[in-house]
C-alpha cells in the first residue's frame, strides 16, 4: 500500500486457529500460563475447539443466530431489540402519563423518496387519540390516529382508510404503514388491513414527524386529543426515531423536542383513587384496574349490587332488579270494601314522564282504576261500558289541552290485561299519544294543543289507585298488577315491610300507610257453596262460576235433564226430544204443551134453535127442544096432521095442501121447502 508516496509494509489479517507446543530456544511459549498483570498475551485462550458458536445459542430474545466460519457468528434480531447478542432492547417512551398532554418532534435530515414505511410498536387502552404526523413545510402527508380503537389513515389530507381490528386493548401491537408510489397499506402484526390509491408523497429533508400530539391543543382535539399509552421502536425506511439513545450505535432521526414524554411504559395507578364501590376491592392492571366485588355485587366498579340475592322483599312479593335498585312486584285484590291506595312523588324525580302501564282484571263494565291530579291537570284509567278509557288534561283553562281514548274491545272479561299509554315523536312539536291494550295500538283524539308529557304527576300530584279520592264514582272490583309510570313502579308494599329499603333515588311512595290490601289475586267466593245441581262440579272463572254438568243434566246450573223426555212430560201424548227441551204430540182429543188439555167436543158445536150439546168420545150429538128435530136441531116438529088414514101426521105451512098418499105438501106458489 502507498500513502503520500510511501510504500507502507503489508499486514495479513490476524492468524485464526490453534497453536500447540510451541518452543523457542527450546522453552515452551505456547501453551502456558501468564501471570495476571502481564500483558504479553491478549484474547488467548486455553484449548482449542472448533464447535461452531451458534450451537450455544448466543442470541438472545428469540433472535436467529447466522454461523459466519469457525467461532464467528451474527445474530438477527427481532423487533424491538438490538445489539451483538439482542440483548438490548429500545427504550420505550410513556405519552400521557397522569394524564399530562405529550408529544414529542423529529426531524428529518435527508430525503425520505417517494417509498416511505413507518412502523412502530404502540400500546394503550384509549379509543381515540393522536398517533403521527409527517409534515413538511406545506402540508401534513401522512396522518395517523385512532379512533373507536382502530387505526384511522390519511394521505395527502384527502385519501382515507380504516384498520379493520381494535389496538386499544393494552398489548402491543406492530402497525406499520407502507406508501409505495401511488399505493398505501396498512398492517397490524404483519397482518393487512386494508389499503387505498393514493398520490405520491412530496417528503424532503427536513419534513418533521409529530409524535403524540401536535403543539396546538386544539388542532390535536380534531384527532381524538393526545395519545395516551406507549410507543417503542418508532422507525421510517428503517431509520431510527430514539427517543432515549440505546448502547448499541445506530442511525437516527434528531429528537428536536419532547414534552410530558417518560421513559419506558410504567402505568398510572388507577387504584390510587379507589374507583370501586360497595366495598370492592381495587386490583391495579396497566392503565386500567379490575375490581373484586363483595357477594351480591356486579359491574366493573361493583356498581350493580344484587339486591334480589339478599331477599328484600316480603314473602308475597316479587323481586324485580334495575340499575339502582330492586322493586317488589305483587298482585292486589280489590273489592268495593277495600281502601284506595294513594301515592306522590319523592321530590326527585328527574326523568320526562311519557308513559304509564299496568296490568288488571275485572267483570265490573264501569270502574275507576287510576286517578291523578294537580291543579287542573288530571289524568285517569277507568271502565265504562266495559270499555277502557283514557283521559289526560293538562293546562289552564284559558289554554286547555286534553286527549282521551276508548279502547276497542270489552276488557270486562275477567282476564288479564296488559296496558300502556305513550307518546310517539316526542321530537315533534304535537307528539302523538298511543293507548296499546295487549298489544294492539290505538291512537288518541287530541286536542288543537297536544300534550306533551306528564311531568305534572312527579310535582306533586295526587295518584290513586283502586278508586278516586272523595266517594265518588265507582270503586274498583278486581285485581291489579304493577302500575308504573315511565318505567316507576307505584308500590303497593311499604319500605316498612320491606328487608331493605329501595336505594333508587328516583321513587313514587305510597302515603296512606294504614291501607290494608289483599296480596294476589283472587275472585270472589262464587263456588261456596256450589250453586250448581245434580252433582254439578263449580269452576271458578274469577266472579263468575261455570257448572260442569253430568251427562244427563243442562241447564246453566245442571238443573235440566239431557233426556227431556225421561220424565213422561206428555200425560196424552208420544214425548219428542228436542236440542232445546222437548215437544209432544197428542192424542185426538187432547192437545196443550203437555196434552193435558182434554179436547171439549162441544166447544163451537152446530145444535141450533136451543138444542142441548150432549158430548161423546170424539163427538157430540144435539138434544133437541120440543117442536125442533133433526141432527143439529135444524128442523121443526111436525104438529097432528088433518091428512087422515096414515100412521103419519103432517100438517103443511102457509096453506100448502097435504097428500096422505105421497106424505108431503104441496105449496102455494112464492113459497117452497118439505113442509
Amino acid at each position: 500500500r502507498v500513502r503520500n508516496g510511501i510504500l507502507l509494509p503489508y499486514y495479513p489479517p490476524a492468524f485464526l486457529g490453534c497453536f500447540r507446543d510451541v518452543f523457542v530456544d527450546s522453552h515452551l511459549v505456547l501453551p502456558v500460563v501468564m501471570p495476571e498483570d502481564s500483558d504479553a498475551q491478549a484474547n488467548i485462550t486455553i484449548g482449542c475447539s472448533d464447535k461452531d458458536k451458534c450451537d450455544d445459542s448466543p442470541c438472545q430474545h428469540r433472535g436467529r443466530c447466522v454461523s459466519q466460519g469457525w467461532r464467528s457468528y451474527t445474530c438477527e434480531c427481532h423487533r424491538p431489540y438490538e445489539g451483538t447478542n439482542c440483548a438490548e432492547e429500545y427504550i420505550t417512551a410513556r405519552f400521557g402519563s397522569r394524564n399530562l398532554e405529550s408529544y414529542a418532534v423529529f426531524s428529518s435530515d435527508h430525503d425520505l423518496g417517494d417509498s416511505l414505511t413507518m412502523s412502530m410498536f404502540i400500546r394503550t387502552r384509549q379509543s381515540s387519540g393522536l398517533l403521527l404526523i409527517l409534515a413538511n413545510s406545506t402540508s401534513q402527508y401522512l396522518r395517523l390516529w385512532l379512533e373507536e380503537g382502530r387505526v384511522n389513515v390519511q394521505v395527502n389530507n384527502f385519501e382515507t382508510f380504516v384498520g379493520q381490528e381494535s389496538v386499544s386493548d393494552g398489548h402491543f401491537h406492530l402497525v406499520t404503514v407502507k406508501l409505495e408510489g401511488t399505493e398505501a397499506h396498512l398492517f397490524q402484526s404483519a397482518r393487512s388491513q386494508g389499503s387505498v390509491t393514493i398520490r405520491p408523497i412530496q417528503a424532503q429533508p427536513g419534513d418533521l414527524v409529530f409524535m403524540g400530539g401536535l403543539p396546538d391543543s386544539r388542532a390535536s382535539a380534531s384527532f381524538g386529543g393526545y395519545f395516551k399509552g406507549c410507543v417503542q421502536d418508532l422507525r421510517i425506511n428503517n431509520k431510527r426515531l430514539q427517543f432515549y439513545p440505546i448502547a448499541t450505535p445506530v442511525e437516527s432521526y434528531n429528537l428536536d423536542q419532547a414534552v410530558n414524554v417518560v421513559q419506558g411504559c410504567i402505568s398510572d395507578d388507577a387504584c390510587a383513587v379507589n374507583p370501586c364501590l360497595n366495598k370492592g376491592v381495587c386490583y391495579a392492571m396497566w392503565d386500567a384496574f379490575t375490581c373484586s366485588c363483595p357477594p351480591n355485587t356486579a359491574g366493573q366498579r361493583c356498581e350493580e349490587v344484587k339486591w334480589c340475592e339478599l331477599s328484600p322483599c316480603p314473602n308475597t312479593a316479587v323481586c324485580q332488579p334495575h340499575s339502582q335498585g330492586f322493586e317488589c312486584l305483587s298482585n292486589v285484590t280489590f273489592r268495593v270494601e277495600s281502601s284506595i291506595l294513594h301515592f306522590q312523588s319523592n321530590g326527585k324525580i328527574e326523568r320526562s314522564l311519557t308513559s304509564v302501564s299496568l296490568r288488571f282484571r275485572t267483570r265490573q263494565s264501569a270502574a275507576t282504576i287510576l286517578y291523578a291530579q294537580k291543579d287542573s291537570d288530571y289524568f285517569t284509567v277507568s271502565l265504562r261500558d266495559s270499555h277502557l278509557v283514557m283521559e289526560l288534561h293538562a293546562g289552564d283553562s284559558k289554554d286547555s289541552s286534553k286527549v282521551s281514548v276508548q279502547s276497542q274491545s270489552p276488557v270486562s272479561d275477567g282476564e288479564w290485561h296488559s296496558v300502556e299509554f305513550s307518546t310517539e315523536n316526542q321530537t315533534l312539536e304535537n307528539p302523538r299519544w298511543i293507548m296499546s291494550v295487549d298489544g294492539s295500538k290505538t291512537a288518541l283524539s287530541t286536542s288543537q294543543t297536544a300534550v306533551r308529557d306528564l311531568d305534572f304527576l312527579k310535582e306533586g300530584a295526587d295518584i290513586f289507585l283502586g278508586g278516586l279520592s272523595l266517594d265518588t264514582g265507582v270503586k274498583l272490583s278486581g285485581c291489579l298488577g304493577s302500575v308504573q309510570i315511565e318505567g316507576l313502579l307505584l308500590p303497593f308494599h311499604l319500605d316498612t315491610e320491606m328487608k331493605l329499603p329501595r336505594p333508587q333515588e328516583e321513587q313514587f311512595v305510597r302515603i296512606n300507610s294504614n291501607a290494608t290490601l289483599q296480596y294476589g289475586c283472587s275472585g270472589a267466593s262464587v263456588c261456596s257453596p256450589s250453586p250448581c245441581q245434580n252433582e254439578g262440579v263449580c269452576e271458578d272463572l274469577f266472579d263468575l262460576h261455570r257448572c260442569s254438568c253430568p251427562s244427563e243434566w243442562t241447564g246453566q246450573l245442571c238443573e235440566d235433564p239431557t233426556d227431556a223426555c225421561f220424565s213422561s212430560p206428555c200425560l196424552f201424548g208420544n214425548c219428542t226430544n228436542l236440542s232445546e227441551g222437548f215437544k209432544c204430540v197428542c192424542e185426538l182429543g187432547y192437545s196443550g204443551e203437555q196434552c193435558e188439555i182434554e179436547v171439549d167436543t162441544c166447544d163451537n158445536s152446530n145444535c141450533s134453535n136451543g138444542g142441548t150439546c150432549l158430548k161423546a168420545f170424539l163427538s157430540y150429538t144435539c138434544l133437541c127442544p120440543q117442536n125442533h128435530t133433526g141432527q143439529y136441531c135444524e128442523l121443526p116438529q111436525f104438529p097432528v096432521s088433518t091428512c087422515k088414514g096414515t100412521r103419519w101426521s103432517y100438517s103443511c105451512y102457509n096453506g100448502g095442501n097435504c097428500s096422505e098418499a105421497e106424505h108431503t105438501c104441496y105449496c102455494l106458489p112464492g113459497f117452497t121447502g118439505q113442509w
